[in-house]
């Protein structure tokens, strides 16, 4: 593996560069929320930040080291509550609401943040604190370890699924209600030897996409929390 922009020794830039790395990750952050991960060129950051390009290869060395700051920015968004504050059980139904708001809001995480290791200091204080509210549960040190990862998993293998499906209802270039309405009518079609599944389809389509995939969300969380609590009480 190449080494990472966390590791690395950092070179100082010289005294006449007014930019920081934190103008720069701001910059870029606000670029890929509005056009993706394809929209981001260290030109096209440069010319936001009406800097020369080379300017920002004194405080980023590649693209990809960018995508490391970026992603930790997002981690360091995400609260993770003290279990004195709140119980071990309702922080972590806040962290796992937290993650997923912070997924929804920088929707280009999901297509990145499997690709590289998370070994940031946001995403390293976030592990330390998560594993602070896991183990006020009374899990033993494995067993917690398991338990924040399982929450980490469901939670954003459930938002990176939501997010593909909100981004295929943005580019059938219909509204979200009028792209539910064309599912319904293709099962209406399909399903008729399935009257179980058609069933299923019109349930979870009537509230509205927003709402059913908030309610398959906070469903699945509690769940599982509820899972966890019982293994815990064990």
């Amino acid at each position: 593996m190449n080494d990472s922009i966390w590791t690395r020794q950092r070179r100082s830039a010289p005294s006449r560069e007014t930019l920081s790395q934190g103008q720069i990750v701001a910059a870029a952050m606000t670029i890929l929320d509005t056009e993706g991960l394809s929209g981001l060129s260290m030109r096209k950051l440069a010319g936001r930040l009406a800097a020369g390009a080379t300017s920002l290869y004194w405080y980023v060395d590649t693209k990809d080291d960018l995508i490391d700051l970026l992603i930790d920015e997002v981690w360091g968004e995400i609260d993770v509550p003290e279990p004195e504050l709140a119980g071990w059980r309702a922080g972590a139904l806040l962290f796992g609401h937290s993650i997923r708001a912070a997924v929804l809001r920088h929707r280009w995480l999901p297509e990145v943040m499997y690709t590289r290791p998370s070994i940031g200091p946001n995403a390293m204080r976030l592990g330390s604190r998560g594993l602070t509210l896991f183990g006020a549960a009374g899990f033993s040190k494995p067993e917690t370890d398991l338990a924040m990862s399982s929450v980490m998993s469901y939670v954003l293998g459930t938002v990176s699924a939501e997010v593909a499906t909100r981004e295929m209802a943005r580019a059938s270039g219909t509204s979200e209600d009028d792209w539910v309405k064309q599912i319904v009518e293709q099962a209406d079609a399909l399903a008729t030897d399935y009257p179980g599944m058609l069933e299923s389809v019109r349930r979870r389509t009537t509230v509205g996409l927003d709402t059913g995939l908030t309610e398959n969300f906070v469903f699945g969380l509690d769940a599982l929390l509820d899972g966890l609590a019982t293994r815990a009480n064990r």
